[in-house]
């Protein structure tokens, strides 16, 4: 008996004290619950917010369509009905506890009337925010006129300028710019209009007898001008007539390459710049130093790769000899991507990733963790870097000209904290002090300490929580971009991490505000936005410029819909569809994609006479060609034919008949393109050179026979056939290399090829022998058809 009362008052015990914390807990949770947003009309200019108890506080911090309705609350303009995500925070005042409230949405009622029958919202990627049908068709015609707004020709030009351009590239139109009224075809540049809650980056697009695209910047109308060519493109120049109202969800919408571990030419960046601009994407980070991994170069630090990318005049001998950007070409990218509504993002990296320096001067590499972390107890640190620093930042006309700079301080040995955290402060501060907004990848709580960080107008790049605790860099006061490295990071050919992104998972799942396994609330105004990124791991792995493009483009698109527009109804198989059948940008073809009726996108018998025209595609460069019926086109090595097609990208065949004769070189061309060149070899065995590298395969071919060539390549290998036969695959061969411990590691060569077409021979040192037929199929039109 006495044990049951026991019990029983031990359950009651328990009861109370529970009930108490569900009390306490419970009522401002309670309250919060209860929450409901009033009813918006059409008409006002301010939300009303939910009433709280005497006692607490509901603040706004913001919302997921700042111009549908403000941080503030301000109501703007919106053209549809807009459903609006808030983020509150409810306070207890007499405890100070804070409860974020982050379930609460509402309708704001738009300006626009659907008509029965209307136009239904055009496609373009990234999707239109805002759409108002109309009916009929608006027709973009030649000899039409670009017109500015004579109020703001200076701002507007250059939109213009690239509009104009673009139009020509990619529609064959051939427009031109003007100032003044505009009239019926024309097209409408102008800073005039009532919407100021557009934002910097929104924009109105009118389309009827004119198109007018209208905003509060000029990079708002720029972004307009881009919808109008994807329309233009996808609709054949078709024009639905509408109104659209279109602006970002996220103001950060970037993309990171490593240019230290693989050199990137400067006019893969400048293209680049085109492609991001094209998807409305607005931050290029381009990572300038790094260094390989130790345990690929005998465990040597001396023999270990480390680039720096940059033109330097203060220490001389520091610039990569393999590739590297001068000062004047990296300013003119930064310039380039202004133009373009693209924050060119410079990194350099240190402390850690640093061998660079040390190759360069010894003295500055720490032999405690390693010669790519730099010795912060060394005095020769922060007097090299400053210089460093300043020759980029420093003087009237600086090399990082635009508005941030990224210092890099990523995985830097814990040990060494509080070095790491003074090391932080004092490039922060320093790149701050020649006017530039700071910028970093997350380490804070990896090197917890307690010397201070600043974090005032720094904006963190949060990639790992085990580095960077979102939560707790939020609370410190940095703006975070969100790179999360489980979801966002590409490592071509490594075995780990991401080959290829997984984008059906990132289209359906992922936004900026899913870090790591932390979601935030929409709208959070810290969360800047997001970045995705290619690093470069394995050093001489054999990755290609177009290797790396085959991974990224695709994710481009994808993750400008989700940083522009976030979650969509539409199906990712839907939005692919659609992705697949838009170009990189005007201009720009680094897939190599080959447009034709079906499969065969070229094809020579090469059985003509001599003279100029081969088979009404060909022509001779101006160089003479020789063909006489079965006999084939005759090449002497100094023989050059050239063809309507530059390359061709995965997937391909390309077929020829081939008999070479005596006399080649060690390397003599049969194809080239800027990219790439195939060459036939003194010991008879084809070969392919491109970014550096240099494959052959094994197979020697006959001299004086006739032998049937088809070269097959995919984004994983390249394949040669001999007379019907497969005879050798080339495909990522793999080294295994073992660090000081005995823990192997691998590296998956990459021998890749896309084919090169746009010449057949050369003038200097061309293939000699005779070439009978040419054949180039697109397998995937062949797949389709």
């Amino acid at each position: 008996m006495k044990k049951g009362i026991f019990l029983a008052i031990c359950v009651l015990y328990i009861m109370n004290v529970f009930a108490v914390d569900t009390l306490t807990v419970s009522n401002i949770q309670r309250i919060a619950d209860g929450l409901k947003m009033p009813g918006i009309q059409a008409g006002d200019k301010q939300v009303v917010f939910p009433a709280v108890p005497e006692g607490y506080v509901l603040e706004l911090k913001g919302t997921d369509r700042l111009p549908v309705v403000d941080a503030q609350g301000h109501i703007g303009k919106p053209l549809t009905d807009a459903y609006v995500r808030f983020y509150f925070t409810l306070t207890d005042q007499s405890t100070g506890e804070t409860l974020e409230v982050t379930h609460l949405d509402a309708l704001v009622p738009g300006e626009c009337t659907p008509l029965a029958d209307a136009n239904a919202c055009p496609e373009v990627i990234p999707s239109i925010r805002e759409w108002c049908g109309g009916k009929g068709v608006f027709l973009l015609e030649k000899g039409k006129t670009i017109v500015i707004d004579p109020a703001y020709v200076r701002e507007l030009q250059k939109t213009a300028e690239i509009l104009v351009e673009d139009m020509n590239t990619l529609c064959g139109l051939k427009y031109e710019v003007k100032t003044g009224n505009p009239g019926e075809g024309d097209i409408y540049l102008t800073l005039k209009t009532d919407d100021r809650s557009l934002g910097e980056e929104g924009y109105r697009m009118t389309i009827g007898k004119r198109v007018d695209i209208e905003g509060v910047a000029a990079k708002g109308v720029f972004w307009g001008t881009r919808t109008l060519l994807q329309l233009a493109e996808h609709g054949r120049l078709s024009l639905p007539v509408g109104k659209i109202r279109d602006y970002p969800k996220y103001a950060r919408r970037g993309f990171m390459l490593d240019v230290a571990r693989k050199f990137f030419r400067l006019e893969f960046l400048q293209a680049y710049v085109r492609i991001m601009a094209y998807y409305k994407m607005n931050e290029f980070h381009v990572h300038l130093n790094d260094n390989g991994f130790i345990q690929f170069f005998d465990n040597d630090w001396d023999k270990t790769y480390a680039a720096f990318r940059l033109e330097c005049e203060t220490f001389p001998g520091l610039t990569a000899k393999d590739g590297f950007y001068t000062k004047r070409q990296f300013t003119d990218l930064q310039l380039q991507g202004m133009d373009y509504g693209v924050n060119v993002v410079p990194e350099i990296d240190v402390p850690a990733h640093s061998l660079a320096f040390s190759h360069y001067r010894k003295s500055l590499g720490s032999r405690k963790y390693g010669m790519d972390h730099l010795d912060l107890s060394n005095p020769e640190i922060y007097p090299f870097l400053d210089s460093l620093f300043r020759e980029y930042l420093g003087g009237s006309e600086p090399v990082f000209v635009g508005p941030e700079v990224h210092i890099g301080t990523d995985e830097y040995a814990k040990e060494e904290a509080e070095g790491f955290r003074k090391f932080t402060d004092h490039y922060l501060k320093y790149v701050q002090g020649f006017g530039k907004r700071a910028r970093l990848w997350g380490a804070l709580t990896h090197a917890q300490g307690k010397t201070p960080v600043t974090s005032e107008n720094v904006i963190m790049n949060v990639w790992y929580n085990g580095y960077a605790d979102p939560k707790e860099m939020i609370k410190e006061g940095y703006e975070l971009i969100s790179t999360p490295d489980g979801w966002l990071y590409i490592v071509p050919a490594a075995g780990y991490y991401h080959d290829y992104l997984n984008l059906g998972v990132v289209y359906d799942k992922w936004e900026p505000i899913q870090i790591g396994n932390q979601l935030f609330p929409a709208g959070h105004p810290q969360i800047l936005g997001g970045t995705f990124a290619v690093w470069n791991d394995h050093c001489g792995n054999g990755i290609s410029e177009k290797d790396v493009h085959h991974r990224t483009f695709p994710a481009m698109q994808v993750l400008a819909q989700k940083m522009w527009a976030g979650r969509t109804e539409v199906p990712y198989e839907a939005f692919a569809a659609l992705a697949g059948n838009l170009s990189e940008a005007p201009g720009v073809n680094l897939m190599g994609k080959v447009k034709s009726a079906g499969a065969t996108v070229l094809e020579y018998r090469f059985a003509t006479t001599e003279g100029k025209d081969l088979s009404g595609n060909g022509y001779d460069c101006m160089i003479p060609v020789k063909a006489v019926n079965s006999e084939g086109l005759k090449l002497n090595g100094k023989t050059m034919v050239c063809t309507p097609v530059k390359e061709i990208g995965y997937d391909y065949a390309v077929e020829f008949e081939i008999a070479p004769a005596s006399g080649n070189l060690t390397e003599s061309v049969l194809f080239r393109s800027p990219d790439a060149v195939v060459v036939y070899t003194a010991g008879g065995q084809l070969g392919f050179r491109r970014d550096g590298y240099f494959y052959t395969f094994d197979y020697q071919l006959k001299p004086a026979e006739w032998q049937k060539i088809k070269i097959e390549g995919d984004a994983k290998g390249t394949t040669l056939y001999v007379d019907g036969k497969q005879e050798q695959r080339l495909e990522g061969k793999k080294r295994v290399v073992k660090d000081k411990n005995g823990r192997e590691s691998t590296m998956y060569i990459q021998q890749t090829l896309v084919f090169p077409l746009e010449q057949i021979g050369d003038t200097e040192d061309g293939f000699t022998g005779k070439i009978r037929s040419l054949k180039v199929t697109d397998r995937n039109a062949a797949v389709k058809n």
